[in-house]
């Protein structure tokens, strides 16, 4: 078998998980090619750049906010239930604050500027806050809640003060990235062993198609994210290019390849497979968050697992002040704490109750909130919030009146919002587990209810990603067959394994999944270079 280029560490895909990756393995002396099949940074580049970690990071102490990993793996252990094993989320969370020295050591810009009030995303003035559910009922009763989301520090969203410092101290360090460069196929030796990758390329492409590729493929990615139609147009062009220019090329992978690809949210017939509810969200990924890396390892016998587990964000917040509004259904009954995590608010809307609901607000509530919108918001807030409040706005003088104009039964949502005062006047739990600072009376009219269902829109849009993946050994990150063998020589990575966040999403959770899993498969395929370098030189 003829190669093209050879290096020790092959990573497919190039976002965080991926040059986490090449960093780890270029510390450990192997020679890394990194391929991608567009310019590098996948979704990590289009996201908010936060990386969930605590247990007294030193950006923690900037703030000074207390945090301890016992703390931090006692909240997560209920949010992300048995996505992975306990000793591997212990070590997740003890490995936190090195965690976020060795990004900065890499370069990434952090800052201990806190958020004082519950949001989504803070703004340009915050680069520490809640990103989580921290605060919400059930969680801070078995851990003081702390602030975990870090912030790469930048204007608008940060993904690329994450990604960019990570790359180019890859390349700095002798890092071999192969953009253009799509991998197809996983190529093993007569025992099955992973030992290469067959692709597809424009390196030998003329210099205007590579640029012309180039360029389709950053206006997909953003801002066609935003605008799937025009995404898909741009799309059919880069693929024309691909399939009239590329050229199959060979890479050997001496001591093991890496996918980390990302998910399928971008491939809608496979979601229409795994998750049908969630198939009128906003796929939060690029192009390249197609599935391809999963079916790779698929291809060679791999094992995968919580595929159905997709995350969808209803975000109420910012303004502030609707976490103090009450999320109904049809039936005018209430579904969740409204101070827990938008992921969460999405998964009882879509999972639970067909993917409808609505918020009920007096004319206080919406009042302060108008007066928040200037200051908690950044631009894209600002727009999603004007939508909710002016187009997504239905009011009445009554509630009855409201219930009957959007369809919701009156006698349900006047029962709810009864029992929601009761309880406030009686100082007796909320029914659904909110914490007391966050509960409000709904006052006097006229009142107003917030359609935050899921539909298609461009303004205010409900994001989506998925969290399932490939199975590994969370000791190495190893693929794994459907009976638990390894797959030799090959490793997965970020959203193309099953990870921290597999079950349940809270910001920052799969940047900093990516990073710890990142680095575990190219620590272990290092090694197992050096193994087989000392096995053979021994015979």
């Amino acid at each position: 078998m003829g190669w093209d280029l050879s290096a020790d560490v092959v990573v497919v895909g190039v976002g965080v998980a991926g040059a986490s990756a090449a960093l780890e393995a270029l510390a450990a002396g192997a020679d890394v090619i990194a391929l991608d099949r567009f310019a590098g940074g996948g979704a990590s580049t289009i996201s908010g750049g936060i990386v969930y970690a605590g247990g007294g990071t030193r950006i923690q102490r900037d703030a000074g906010i207390e945090d301890t990993p016992d703390a931090m793996y006692a909240y997560l252990s209920r949010e992300v239930g048995d996505a992975v094993r306990p000793a591997t989320l212990r070590r997740f969370c003890d490995e936190s604050p090195a965690m976020i020295e060795w990004l900065a050591g890499h370069g990434v810009p952090f800052e201990g500027s806190l958020c004082p009030y519950k949001t989504s995303y803070p703004t340009d003035r915050h680069y520490l806050y809640f990103s989580g559910s921290e605060a919400a009922g059930g969680f801070r009763d078995v851990a003081a809640p702390a602030p975990r989301g870090h912030r790469a520090k930048g204007k608008g969203t940060s993904g690329k003060k994450l990604y960019r410092p990570l790359i180019d101290s890859a390349l700095a360090n002798g890092l071999r990235l192969e953009q253009q460069t799509r991998a197809v196929r996983l190529l093993t030796d007569d025992d099955g062993a992973v030992i290469g990758v067959e692709c597809m390329s424009l390196r030998a492409a003329p210099k205007r198609v590579r640029a012309r590729h180039a360029r389709l493929s950053a206006l997909s990615a953003k801002p066609g994210i935003y605008y799937p139609p025009m995404r898909k147009v741009l799309q059919k062009q880069v693929e024309r290019l691909e399939a009239t220019y590329a050229r199959p090329i060979r890479i050997q992978a001496r001591s093991g390849v890496i996918l980390s690809a990302g998910g399928f949210i971008a491939n809608r017939d496979m979601v229409a497979q795994h998750g049908p509810r969630y198939r009128g969200g906003l796929a939060l990924g690029t192009a390249g968050d197609d599935g391809s890396g999963i079916f790779m390892g698929t291809d060679v016998g791999a094992a995968t697992d919580k595929l159905s587990n997709i995350s969808a964000w209803r975000f109420i917040v910012p303004p502030s002040a609707f976490l103090g509004s009450l999320l109904v259904n049809r039936k005018g009954d209430r579904m969740v704490d409204e101070s827990r995590y938008g992921a969460a608010l999405g998964h009882a809307m879509i999972a639970e109750h067909e993917g409808k609901g609505w918020l009920v607000a007096d004319a206080d509530l919406v009042a302060q909130a108008r007066a928040q919108l200037g200051s908690q918001t950044n631009w894209f807030q600002r727009i999603q919030s004007e939508t909710m409040m002016r187009i997504d706005r239905t009011t009445g003088a009554t509630l009855e009146e409201l219930a009957d104009k959007v369809g919701i039964d009156p006698v349900g949502l006047v029962a709810t919002v009864a029992a929601h005062n009761e309880a406030i006047a009686a100082g007796t739990p909320d029914p659904m587990g909110k914490p007391d600072d966050f509960r409000r009376t709904v006052g006097a009219g006229p009142y107003s209810l917030f359609d935050v269902s899921l539909k298609k829109s461009l303004t205010n849009p409900l994001p989506m990603l998925t969290l399932g993946g490939l199975v590994v050994d969370e000791e190495s990150g190893v693929v794994q067959t459907a009976d638990g063998a390894a797959i030799d020589g090959l490793y997965a990575a970020g959203r193309t394994a099953v990870g921290i966040c597999s079950n349940s999403y809270v910001s920052g959770l799969s940047l900093a999944d990516c990073v710890f899993s990142g680095r575990r498969a190219a620590a272990h395929a290092a090694r197992r270079g050096v193994a087989r370098s000392e096995s053979a030189s021994t015979a």
